[in-house]
């Protein structure tokens, strides 16, 4: 069974950081690309970033060079540091996997951002 557990959202002021991080279960985490979306209300599911197995990495361009992606196989953990936070970053925030036969998601983490 996969599993996916955010972490590390919550409430932080404009241009403050939050580390969000995202522990999976039930595969074998090192082969497979793990990517961040996130929804803010009102409004459609949209990636924010992936990295691969290779540890080659993808961003939207809404958060280049403030955010970024990483991973630690021994832990099974992809983290998403996010710097320069902007209050339209305020979204709950998910873990996604694609394991080709079907695709998993995390149960989300809030994160606010205030002006």
């Amino acid at each position: 069974q996969v599993q996916l557990v955010e972490s590390g959202g919550g409430l932080v002021q404009a241009r403050g950081s939050l580390r969000l991080s995202c522990l999976a279960s039930g595969l074998i985490f090192s082969f497979n690309s793990m990517s961040w979306y996130r929804q803010a209300l009102g409004k459609q599911r949209e990636l924010v970033a992936r990295i691969s197995r290779g540890d080659t990495t993808n961003y939207a361009d809404f958060v280049k060079g403030r955010f970024t992606i990483s991973r630690d196989n021994a832990k099974n953990t992809v983290y998403l540091q996010m710097n320069s936070l902007k209050p339209e970053d305020t979204a709950v925030y998910y873990c996604y996997v694609d394991l080709g036969s079907y695709y998993y998601w995390g149960q989300g983490t809030q994160v606010t951002v205030s002006s």
